[in-house]
Formats: C-alpha cells, sequence, structure tokens
C-alpha cells in the first residue's frame, strides 16, 4: 500500500505521518516512513542542495530535474522495496509536489515533469492525501515554529504559494478517485482522524 501526502507549506504533514506512523505500527501493520525529496542517503544529499537558502541560482528545469533525479533513487532503494515486501509505504510528498510546484507555480508544464518523472509514473499512489490550507495561514504557521529550519522554497513570496495551491487544486481535480482532500482549517487532531478513518478503511 502506497499512501503519499502533499500539501503547501505549514500544512501538518509531518506531524501527521509521524503519528499515523506509530499507531499502524502499535496495530501491528509493517510500515515504512519515509519522505520526498529525500527518504534515502543519496536522495537526501541532493534535497540538501535543493532546499539550501543560499543555492539561488537553481533553475526552475534544474530544480525540477533534481527532484527527479531524488525520486528515482528514492524508489528504487525505499519505496519499491517496501512494497514489495508488502509494507505500508507513507511519503511525504511525491510527482503530486512536482507538479504543483514546479509544473504549477514554475510553469514548467505538465508535459516536462510526466516526461522526467516517467519512472515514477509507474509507482503512483494507491491514495494521496492533499491538506489544502490558506497559504497565508501556512506560512504564519512556518514562520511561528522554531524548531522549522527556513528552506529555499519557504523564502518564495505569497504569490508563488498561490500558484502552488491551485497547482494542488487543478491536480486533485484531474485525479478525483485517487486524490483525497482535506481542509487544512481544523485542528491537528481533527485532520489526523479523517485521516487514520481513510487509510484503515482503505487498508
Amino acid at each position: 500500500m502506497f499512501i503519499t501526502f502533499e500539501g503547501g507549506e505549514g500544512t501538518g504533514k509531518t506531524t501527521i505521518i509521524e503519528k499515523l506512523t506509530r499507531q499502524l505500527q502499535n496495530e501491528n501493520f509493517q510500515v515504512v516512513s519515509t519522505r520526498e525529496p529525500g527518504g534515502s542517503s543519496i536522495a537526501e544529499q541532493i534535497r540538501k542542495v535543493l532546499l539550501n537558502p543560499e543555492n539561488k541560482e537553481i533553475t526552475s528545469r534544474t530544480e525540477a530535474l533534481l527532484y527527479a533525479a531524488s525520486r528515482a533513487q528514492h524508489l528504487d532503494e525505499v519505496v519499491i522495496p517496501a512494497l514489495n515486501d508488502n509494507k505500508i509505504v507513507l511519503c511525504d510528498r511525491y510527482i503530486d509536489s512536482s507538479m504543483a510546484y514546479q509544473g504549477y507555480a514554475r510553469e514548467l508544464g505538465e508535459e516536462f515533469i510526466n516526461k522526467i518523472n516517467v519512472y515514477a509514473l509507474n509507482y503512483m499512489p494507491d491514495l494521496t492525501i492533499y491538506i489544502d490550507l490558506d497559504t497565508k495561514i501556512g506560512q504564519a504557521r512556518i514562520n511561528n515554529n522554531r524548531k522549522h529550519k527556513i528552506d529555499r522554497l519557504d523564502l518564495e513570496d505569497c504569490s508563488f504559494h498561490d500558484k502552488v495551491r491551485n497547482g494542488y487544486l487543478q491536480i486533485a481535480k484531474k485525479d478525483e478517485k485517487r486524490i483525497f482532500i482535506i481542509d487544512g482549517n481544523q485542528t491537528i487532531d481533527s485532520i489526523y482522524s479523517i485521516i487514520y478513518n481513510k487509510v484503515k478503511t482503505l487498508i
């Protein structure tokens, strides 16, 4: 079972995934919790390049290609082996992030993103949970979270993050069977409860 989590900055994805992982493991499910970009040694090194605030010169195409490269490594090292072992994979971001951030917000287009991620298209999630939240609220949460380390994408202005959100909503409209939208204005506990019930129904 391959389940991915998507959303803009400050939606609480990471917290929810950690909680869901613990609960499913307590219920004796074999769970692999991972993230993108990253999730494996090489992919994490690519993540550092991508999110380093000092790397302002990275072009949109280079950015998209690095995400695709990290994803390919992550699939081969983490996701595919776990799925072959009949484990549940919970992944913080996947190809929908590339489509929303680079395809829509960077305006590279769907065709370009699909072409460079053709390998990932062979391993689409069984379920994608998208937490929808007003970008200003999300950014405020990030700025108020002392534990959060500001990365290169956090430094983008509100108009960029608005494009990301609109991109996600467009993606969700095109794939309603796979993508489950949740209102991110609710409390974390409420959001978690909805997600837990959705995941357990799927399992």
